[in-house]
């Protein structure tokens, strides 16, 4: 019973890596490339190339996402969604929403 248990956990966390994977190579894939110099970040082609690679490797060790090479994809989409996208955002002023009475 509990290896069962614990088979879906390592399903449940392995496709939430991958999910998260393909998002950061997602919206790398949108952002062109001079707002990547704007914000002072590598080019779109490195982080494409970062995030595309953890990707790929996210899926070729899908449900074992503990093992190291998944931790390590995993890891490079963290750190693109942590520091990478929010000063992209901050460049093109995505993410900024406002009410009735002004910004939020």
């Amino acid at each position: 019973m509990i290896s069962g248990v614990q088979s879906t956990i390592v399903l449940v966390l392995g496709t939430l890596a991958v999910a998260t994977e393909l998002f950061a190579f997602v919206d790398a894939l949108r952002h062109r490339d001079e707002v990547y110099r704007a914000a002072g970040k590598r080019t779109k082609t490195f982080w494409l190339a970062i995030t595309g690679v953890g990707l790929l490797l996210g899926f070729a060790t899908w449900p074992g996402v503990l093992g190291m090479i998944g931790l390590a994809a995993f890891i490079a989409a963290g750190v693109y969604l942590a520091d990478v996208r929010p000063a992209l955002r901050q460049i093109t002023g995505g993410g900024r929403r406002s009410g009735p009475y002004g910004p939020w």
